[in-house]
């Protein structure tokens, strides 16, 4: 019998519309070595990035075929934020059997890579077949970004991390003479001059001398996963912060030249401003949540499974480093937050058919399957805050909480109690006027934020 973790979903950001909802983390198999990347070809095998090097392929029916897809552990760097960390299938893989890989080579640079399945097995890559692509330098070991994926429209998207360090003491993300910190751009299927590849047209730099051609976005830290949405293209980037702030970003694919703030601003909030453009110039997240919560976001997928839950077309996330799994409604940009199960969650798969895939970097791979659990309390009524904006005082419904942590966008502390009755008033006099985050802990375990607008 199959272990079956089940979430229920009772963190919440705002007013979300998935209340007693739950889904299941299903085992599929284990035994990886630290996997980073799920990717399907096409059809129903999922192939399973290992850091050190190696792409595994997870069959349909739980095995895991023992001889590696690709071994590329004698070619690359690997261990903290370097090692064999993207795989991207070519649209046309079942015609041209090509697929791109993004790894650090042994001087720690990253390096883009084609290579071509071994004509006689679908199972076995040609380990001879490279075609180099794109080669970057990288000052520092961490910040390497690592996700590559093929756009609605055909062409190979890349993503950049600012280099490494804390900060971004060049200020790589804002420099678009370089291709640190971006989101590239690039057609392979025409390659050009003396490149393996070609400049699309409709990039914002193209024909620029003086500008990064590739570039196709801008103003990222660390932008360790991101993905288009099967359905309508949309691009979700989660881009990894600094000190206070995980951030999650969402445009229409069609949008060139975004600036996405970095290292101006950490989420909404400014961090380094100086020789920064005016923030109207600037994207701002769709959501964000502070680090009390969790400090490295691993990025997912909009969920377009085959199953009618709740879950449809709401985006799915995960923590690193705190454990935790969200869902967040793009349409409200709320987000609520599952309780911790203490996994280092390194990424998420799409399936051919839309489901949805994640793996721990102990090894493990689950099906995620979306199912409506009844009876459980809904999550927007156990926690509720009155009036809200608020100017000199507040209502808190403290029915079910047994003490809270009150911090402001910048992640410092404001306040803190332990409570013991029903209703909490909270003076806001004093506090200047913005926005505020409730971290509430419940008499069952769980905790829950909300937001408080504070207006005077």
């Amino acid at each position: 019998m199959r272990l079956i973790y089940r979430l229920a979903l009772l963190t919440i950001i705002g007013n979300l519309s998935l209340s007693a909802q739950s889904f299941s983390l299903a085992p599929l198999a284990n035994g990886f070595n630290a996997p980073l990347n799920i990717q399907h070809a096409q059809d129903e095998r999922l192939f399973i990035v290992e850091q050190g090097g190696r792409i595994k392929i997870l069959n349909p029916d739980g095995s895991v075929e023992s001889t590696p897809f690709l071994n590329l552990s004698s070619s690359i760097s690997s261990g903290g934020e370097r090692g064999l960390l993207g795989l991207a299938f070519h649209p046309n893989y079942t015609d041209n059997s090509y697929f791109f890989v993004n790894y650090t080579n042994p001087n720690g640079n990253t390096q883009i890579s084609r290579f071509s399945v071994d004509p006689l097995n679908p199972n076995l890559a040609d380990p001879t077949s490279e075609l180099p692509l794109l080669t970057i330098t990288q000052p520092y070991a961490n910040h390497n970004g690592g996700c590559i994926a093929f756009g609605p429209d055909g062409y190979l998207y890349i993503g950049m991390g600012d280099g490494g360090s804390g900060g971004d003491p060049q200020n790589y993300a804002q420099n678009t003479s370089s291709l640190l910190g971006k989101l590239l751009r690039i057609d392979i299927d025409n390659p050009s001059g003396n490149l393996n590849y070609s400049i699309p047209e409709d990039n914002p730099y193209f024909g620029s001398t003086t500008q990064a051609q590739e570039i196709w976005a801008y103003g990222l830290r660390n932008p360790w996963k991101f993905s288009f949405d099967r359905d309508n293209g949309d691009l979700w980037i989660a881009d990894v912060g600094q000190n206070a702030f995980e951030e999650i970003n969402k445009v229409a694919y069609t949008q060139a030249d975004i600036n996405y703030g970095w290292r101006c601003y950490e989420g909404d909030q400014s961090y380094n401003t100086s020789n920064c453009v005016d923030p109207s110039g600037m994207e701002f997240p769709l959501a964000v949540y502070p680090h009390s919560i969790g400090s490295s976001i691993t990025g997912g997928y909009v969920y377009r499974g085959p199953e009618n839950s709740p879950l449809q077309g709401h985006y799915l996330f995960a923590d690193f480093v705190s454990g935790y799994l969200g869902v967040l409604d793009p349409a409200s940009g709320n987000v609520v937050f599952d309780q911790n199960l203490n996994q280092n969650w390194a990424s998420f798969g799409e399936g051919i058919d839309g489901s949805l895939y994640l793996t721990a970097f102990n090894g493990v791979v689950y099906k995620i399957e979306p199912e409506i659990v009844l009876g459980q309390p809904d999550p927007v009524k156990i926690f509720q805050i009155s009036p809200n904006p608020a100017q000199d005082q507040t209502l808190i419904n403290t029915t079910n909480i047994s003490g809270y942590v009150i911090y402001d966008l910048k992640g410092q502390k404001i306040t803190s109690a332990e409570i013991n009755q029903d209703r909490t008033i909270l003076s806001t006099a004093d506090w200047p006027s913005g926005l505020y985050l409730i971290q509430a802990r419940h008499r069952d375990g769980h905790t829950s934020i909300q937001k408080l607008m504070v207006h005077h």
